[in-house]
This record gives C-alpha cells, sequence and structure tokens, in this order.
C-alpha cells in the first residue's frame, strides 16, 4: 500500500506514521543502512501503501535479527475528489469501490512465504481515505496505453477504521469467504468475496506458498483446493 518521499504516497504514509506513532518512538531512523518509519524498543514498524516488492531486499536484512510489523492501508471508504488545473477543487464523491481484507494478497504475492517468519507481522489497516485526482498533463498522457484524462495526485487519510494482524500463515485463511465446499475452486473464492477471479487466483497462491492450502485436484472449474490439516 511506498518509499519515503514518493509525492502520491506522502499524506497517507505520514498521517498513518502519526496514527501510529507512540510518545516513546523514534521516527525514520537509520538501520542497516535503510530508513525505518517507527522504532518502538526491539521492533520496528513499516508502512507500506503499495509494492509490496520494493520492501523484500529491506525484510530480508532486517527479519534475521529485529522484529518488523509491516503495516499496509486499504481503503473501506473512499471519497474522490477532482481538482481543475489551477488545483482548485471541482468536486467529490463516494466511490462505489469497498476494499477487502483478503485485497492484501494482491500485493503479497511478492513474498506470501515470508509471513512464515517468526519475527514478522503483517498489519492490513482498513481505512477511510480521500483520493485527490487532477488533470493528466500531456507529457502523463503520452506515457500511458490508457488515459481517463485524470491522474492521483495525492492519497489522504479521513479515519483508521478497523486493524487485521496477521502473525502467522494460519492467520491467512481469514482472507477466505465463509462456506467455501470441500475442496473448493477460485471460482467460488471469487463469487464469496465478490470479486475478480484474478484476486481469487491470488488468494490461493499466497495461501497455498503459506503451506496453509494445497491443490487437491482438478475439475472442469478449475484446480481444486484444501486446507491444509
Amino acid at each position: 500500500m511506498t518509499d519515503i518521499g514518493t509525492l502520491r504516497e506522502q499524506h497517507l504514509h505520514a498521517a498513518l506514521k502519526e496514527w501510529y506513532r507512540e510518545p516513546e518512538d523514534l521516527v525514520e531512523v537509520e538501520l542497516s543502512g535503510f530508513v525505518i518509519d517507527l522504532v518502538r524498543g526491539d521492533e520496528l514498524i513499516e508502512i507500506q501503501t503499495r509494492n509490496f516488492s520494493k520492501m523484500r531486499r529491506k525484510l530480508d536484512r532486517l527479519l534475521d535479527g529485529r522484529r518488523v510489523r509491516l503495516v499496509h492501508p486499504i481503503s473501506s471508504t473512499k471519497w474522490i475528489q477532482k481538482l481543475d488545473k489551477r488545483g482548485r477543487p471541482t468536486s467529490r464523491r463516494r466511490s462505489p469501490k469497498k476494499g477487502i481484507v483478503a485485497d492484501v494478497c494482491a500485493e503479497l504475492v511478492s513474498f506470501p512465504t515470508l509471513l512464515s517468519h517468526p519475527n514478522l507481522t503483517l498489519e492490513v489497516v482498513m481505512v477511510e481515505e480521500e483520493e485527490v485526482r487532477r488533470p493528466e498533463t500531456k507529457a502523463e498522457r503520452r506515457k500511458k496505453r490508457w488515459s481517463n484524462g485524470w491522474t492521483v495526485a495525492e492519497r489522504r487519510l479521513v479515519s483508521v477504521e478497523k486493524l487485521h494482524r496477521f502473525e502467522d500463515p494460519d492467520d491467512l485463511l481469514g482472507v477466505l469467504p465463509d462456506g467455501l465446499p470441500d475442496p473448493f475452486t477460485t471460482a467460488e473464492i471469487a463469487s464469496g468475496l465478490k470479486r475478480s477471479r484474478h484476486l481469487a487466483q491470488e488468494v490461493a497462491y499466497c495461501l497455498r506458498e503459506a503451506g496453509v492450502l494445497i491443490a487437491s485436484g482438478r475439475s472442469r472449474s478449475g484446480i481444486e483446493y484444501q486446507l491444509v490439516d
């Protein structure tokens, strides 16, 4: 859900860091060649709003010696504010899209086995946020295959709604929808989550790589999965 200094993530990242910060925390500490968002005793707290793949090298270096809490926000409520070319607000509406906890698997595919490390905790933060959009420049449009004329200028934290903590691979089973048959396919995951088949495949991949799900066969609907006993 970003590197320090990335413009479009700056406000959301900074606001979450402030929300998490406790009086005795150290802020933006350099450690082993990396900058850590918060240091709380022997625990390192890293806020990543997107691109988990960028965290792999950092986590590989830090996890063997320190406890790391990786925080990732997902928007369960999103407001979209549009600006004109001069930066003045022109409209604000509520997005019909609502994020769910399982959306974290779209990022977790970068290192699904890492959750088995005893020093890593993943914390998914369900938030209400405001996404600020501005008109694209001609140069920005030329760089894209497809454009709707708008680009995200900033993501702003409105409120924190709920936290979900994953401390070991078994906790990942909580992203699956209730009422799945045994065995089940990604089509049934997608139906239960009311999400795309693509996300359901990412969920199945993460759980399989984490060792809590196995592929038990194949049907006309695709690969069948079962929970590991």
